[in-house]
């Protein structure tokens, strides 16, 4: 028996419903469709479809031999292409959930860059801070920091992210720079929403954990807007850093406490596990991983030194002009 053909017979008879509609789609007849699945059942010892006059149904087994058939019979028309270098550009819509923060400020740019190079795809984006059930609601892909969900999802980490206390200079100014967590008490701390705990936690260089309750004059269920209120000077801010990035690039918040750093938390690309990745989905997470890496800084070379003409510049000390 060949176990390949027994396995693409079995999927077409169970995908159209019956031998006959199935036989109108295949170079096989009714019988030689019957007979290569019941050849398949006999190697298996079990039996996979019910048989009556009018229609055919799974069997336990039958539906669970019927899923991993369409995963490995996809794999192999992938590998196929892969392998002759006939993978056609990837196209059709990408269904994917993510939070508000990470849609604006990671999430949107990658998307733009990818349908640039990729223009036969389009995306139908949900922006939820709740954790959406994927296979239910019918998305290929989410994009979730920390909590990754249900252990039945397929999860692969594109990159992390720490949260930084910021606050405007004027603010500074104003009220003076704490130098430990615990001198946030005499501060105003301007609170998320949907943050996992009240608590503030910050780690020195040692490890240690310092907490602190925060609580100040603005609790808001917007990061951007606690940002934005920072910088005009209400308070301290305790946000991502892809997020208040921008900010202290252009001087309108400086970190404080640099030497103490906050929570870290991973980014997830997360698929159902039982859904076979499409080539377009699979390009995507390859794409963000990429956006979402960090930059390697490469440090400057020093300025070299040139003598003006006229202008004798000395040797540092110590060192001798070696001999011809």
């Amino acid at each position: 028996m060949d176990r390949l053909s027994a396995m693409q017979a079995f999927v077409r008879v169970v995908e159209a419903g019956s031998f006959v509609r199935a036989a109108e789609r295949l170079p096989w007849s009714t019988s030689s469709l019957s007979r290569l699945i019941a050849d398949l059942e006999e190697h298996l010892g079990a039996r996979l479809l019910h048989r009556t006059t009018r229609r055919l149904s799974l069997t336990e087994s039958g539906q669970a031999f019927y899923e991993r058939s369409v995963q490995l019979l996809n794999d192999l028309e992938e590998a196929e292409a892969l392998a002759g270098q006939t993978v056609a550009a990837p196209r059709g819509t990408i269904r994917l959930t993510c939070s508000y923060n990470v849609a604006k400020h990671r999430l949107a740019p990658a998307i733009a860059s990818f349908v640039a190079r990729y223009p036969l795809v389009r995306f139908d984006v949900t922006v939820a801070e709740r954790i959406v059930d994927l296979v239910d609601e019918g998305f290929d892909l989410a994009i979730r920091v920390g909590r990754v969900g249900s252990e039945q999802l397929v999860a692969r980490k594109l990159g992390e992210t720490v949260l930084l206390a910021c606050a405007a200079p004027a603010y500074i100014q104003r009220r003076g720079t704490p130098a430990a967590p615990a001198d946030l008490a005499g501060h105003d701390t301007l609170t998320y929403a949907y943050a996992p705990t009240a608590q503030w936690q910050f780690f020195d260089a040692a490890g240690a954990v310092h907490e602190i309750r925060a609580g100040g004059s603005l609790h808001a269920n917007s990061g951007d807007m606690l940002i934005a209120a920072s910088v005009a000077g209400l308070g301290i801010v305790y946000e991502p850093d892809f997020m208040v990035a921008p900010e202290l690039a252009a001087g309108r918040l400086v970190r404080v406490m640099p030497e103490y750093h906050g929570r870290r938390a991973d980014i997830w690309a997360v698929y159902p596990s039982r859904r076979h990745l499409s080539v377009k989905v699979r390009r995507f997470v390859d794409h963000v991983a990429a956006c979402f890496k960090p930059p390697v800084v490469v440090p400057a070379p020093p300025p070299q030194r040139r003598a003006a003409r006229g202008v004798t510049v000395p040797r540092p000390a110590g060192r001798t002009k070696r001999a011809r």
